[in-house]
This record gives C-alpha cells, structure tokens and sequence, in this order.
C-alpha cells in the first residue's frame, strides 16, 4: 500500500515516537482531527522535580491514552508532571489541561490575557444544570443555540455554528456518554510578557505574540537557543489571523509579533506546535508576512471591481471556495480592518449593520499619483 503523502508538515498524522529536539524537551505527538491538522505537538520539559508539558492537546480518550502512551515512553511517570503550559485559548492546545491538573494536581500557566473560546465559556456556565441531562446529540443543538444567540458578527453577518464534528470536539464524553469531559482551563500562574519561567533547569522568558489570538505566548531560552513557538510560527502554514478580537488591527499586532521573533539571534531550533522542528526562524517569519502581503494585494487589486463591498464579497477574491465560511470572512475582516487602519480603505455600514468597505483603487501604470 502505498503511504499518504502529506502536502504540509501540519497534516501529518500523530506519530508515536517520542523525540529529544533540544536539551531535555521530548516532542511527543498528539492525534488531533481538525480541518488541516493531524497532530499536535506537546513538548515535556524535563527536569529534577519532573516535567512540564506544553500544550497536552483536545479532551477525550484518544489524545488522553496517546499522552499516556508517550509519558511512559519517555519514562516520566504521570503523577511527576508538575506544569501544564498552554500557548494560547484553542482546544487544540487546552482542552487536555483540565484533565491533567484533576490527575496530577500540576500548575497550569499561560499568557496574563488567556481567555477560553466565548462558547466553551457559555457551556461551562451550564455544566450543573442542563446540560448533564442532555445526551450528547441535544448537546450539540445546545451549543448551536448558544452561539446564535451571540448575534452578527463584527461585520454584521450572522454567526453560523460551526459544523457538527467541530462542536463535538469541545464536548467529548465519558464512557458512559453523559459527562462531559471538556472543561476551561483556570490558569494558575498568568505571565507577563518578559517574566522568567524556570522549566527544564533552566530559565525560559515569556514572549506575548498577540496576532493568531490575542492571548498567544511564546517561551524563549536564550541558553540553548530555543523557541516554542505554539501557533505563532509554523513550519509549512500560515496561523489563522482572527479578526474578532479586541484587537484594532490584530494584523498589525502579527506583523509585529513576527518582528520581534524574527530578530532573535543565537536561535538553534525553532518547535512549532504543528509540523516539524526547524531552524530558520528568521527566514519562516519574512514567508509568512510576504504571504499576508501577497493577501493586501489581493484585496488592492479586487478594488476596482468590487467597489463599496460588504466582507464575503472580498473573502472569496482571498479564498477558495472550499474554504468559504466564518475563519475565512474573519481573517479576511481583518486585512481589510488593517487596511483601513492604514487609510487605504474606507468602511461604512448599511441600514441592516452589513459592514461595506470601499479600498482606494491602484493607479494605473505611468498615471500621475493623487494629489
């Protein structure tokens, strides 16, 4: 039979190895099914007193036994993880945490903005009362409710639930099918950006790289040269880039994000939460802003066509049509909010809240530059 071919690193199935990629930090994989990704990495920082894990993957029996599995590959028994690091509020990175501090009694750090998902949030609130009596398909209806009841959108559409499968990712249950077993992590160590963190023996500084969410943390030892770098830099894909923050212009956040990684020097190895460990942080942060760039451009070049346009009318010049939906109308938000941040677009709403912007077209070639 002839194996899969992957066309990004971050699609890549969860392998069992368990490998040392610097000194004494073990990258142990993790399954996670999610459009575009097949693994996440959870990396233990082992020291005297144990480890600590960085970002322990979804809730459920499957990420949980595959965490298992690597632990005792790497001979460090459960009840030694002392830490339990999150990079940043998505399921992909959290949803494991609750479980390990219940098993293990271990702190739980993360940037001093963490924040759970707005739905996770509403489900908890209900944990006592509803929804224990809901099986797991009433659940689901629950969920969708909840979201709708959010209302439009920062661009005034209407927010849409997010697929079936998606929604049973944030209420995975137990075996006998009633308790849900995803729960929001409560940090109980919240670092500033510049605080020293003492993990593997040695001291790693807490890096704020608000852009792909605005609670994302980077960990940096400059000691061995190395940088966890959760979603903020991949090796092979770009982070999604949200619009909906509080953020004005979560793009101009990124771009400075990239920045200040991309100048660190003395780096050895970069470890991604997806894909492999690599080496060139410098020339991956440059790929990355080029790509957001190429997207501005996009965006300037549909102007003249598009005219005064509400968000999904420029989404679909940056996306794909498979890839229609709420992350693409959010990212593509915010290019255009940057945009106007700049002064190179113009936004206005219509009667119904439809948020409509209107780019400043391109001069055409030899053409006099505006007054």
């Amino acid at each position: 039979m002839t194996p899969t071919t992957y066309r990004k690193q971050e699609q890549e199935p969860a392998s069992p190895e368990v490998t040392e990629v610097a000194p004494g930090v073990l990258r142990m994989q993790l399954p996670v099914s999610m459009p575009g990704l097949g693994h996440v990495n959870c990396y233990a920082l082992v020291d005297s007193d144990g480890a600590a894990l960085v970002d322990p993957g979804l809730p459920g029996p499957e990420s949980w036994a595959a965490l298992g599995d690597r632990l005792r590959q790497a001979g460090i028994p459960m009840r030694r993880v002392h830490t339990v690091v999150v990079t940043h509020s998505h399921p992909d990175h959290y949803g494991g945490s609750h479980q390990l501090r219940e098993e293990t009694g271990a702190e739980l750090l993360a940037h001093a903005a963490f924040t759970s998902s707005p739905a996770a949030g509403d489900a908890n609130a209900d944990i006592d009362l509803e929804l224990l009596e809901l099986d797991p398909d009433a659940l689901v209806e629950l969920w969708k409710g909840k979201l709708q009841e959010r209302g439009q959108t920062l661009w005034g559409t209407r927010r849409e639930p997010p697929p079936d499968k998606a929604i049973r990712l944030f209420i995975r249950t137990d075996v006998a099918g009633s308790l849900p077993r995803f729960r929001v992590p409560e940090p109980t160590i919240r670092a500033a950006d510049g605080d020293a963190v003492r993990l593997a023996g040695r001291d790693w500084f807490a890096v704020h790289t608000p852009g792909h969410t605005t609670d994302h943390l980077c960990l940096w030892d400059p000691a061995e040269g190395v940088l966890l770098s959760g979603d903020h830099v991949l090796p092979t894909i770009t982070p999604h880039i949200a619009g909906s923050t509080d953020l004005e212009d979560p793009l101009a956040a990124f771009f400075g994000s990239l920045e200040r990684v991309g100048a660190f020097t003395g780096v050895n190895v970069c470890l991604p939460a997806h894909g492999h460990p690599f080496t060139d942080l410098r020339g991956r942060t440059a790929s990355i802003r080029r790509h957001h760039g190429e997207r501005l451009d996009t965006l300037r070049a549909a102007a003249a066509a598009l005219g005064r346009a509400p968000v999904e009318a420029y989404m679909k010049e940056l996306f794909s049509e498979r890839a229609w939906g709420g992350m693409a109308a959010s990212e593509t938000f915010a290019h255009l909010e940057h945009l106007r941040v700049i002064g190179e677009a113009h936004s206005s709403r219509d009667p119904d809240g439809l948020l409509h912007y209107r780019l400043r077209t391109p001069e055409p070639a030899g053409s006099q530059p505006r007054a």
